[in-house]
């Protein structure tokens, strides 16, 4: 598959983004689909994951509550919503897809180019 994001820029803290990540390839209705992030000086940290069948998987605490993933198969897009940001949220997002949800990037075939996030005042 090939991911493209969208979505990502500038906001306040307590702000809300949107990201989309669409695909393009042959089977996205049968991938799942993580969500990855990428701080400055930080490693790679897997954020959130949506399988095929839109069981989700959340696998940092500070998000939740705050973000919501879901997949439009018929668009092959899967959004990330984001509320209620933090400075501490400020990264690259990437989206990934993989036969079934994963924390770890390694686990993951095809990889986006990701979107910048930044919430600051």
């Amino acid at each position: 598959l090939q991911l493209v994001e969208s979505g990502g820029g500038w906001v306040q803290p307590g702000g809300s983004l949107k990201l989309s990540c669409v695909g393009s390839g042959f089977g996205w209705d049968y991938y799942a689909i993580g969500w990855f992030r990428q701080a400055p000086g930080k490693e790679r940290e897997g954020v959130v994951c949506i399988s095929s069948r839109g069981a989700r998987s959340n696998y940092l605490d500070s998000v939740k509550g705050r973000f919501t993933i879901s997949r439009d198969n018929a668009q092959n897009t899967v959004y990330l919503q984001m509320s209620n940001l933090r400075p501490e949220d400020t990264a690259v997002y990437i989206c990934a897809a993989n036969s079934i949800c994963s924390a770890v990037g390694r686990d993951y075939e095809d990889w986006g180019q990701g979107t910048q996030v930044t919430v600051s005042s």
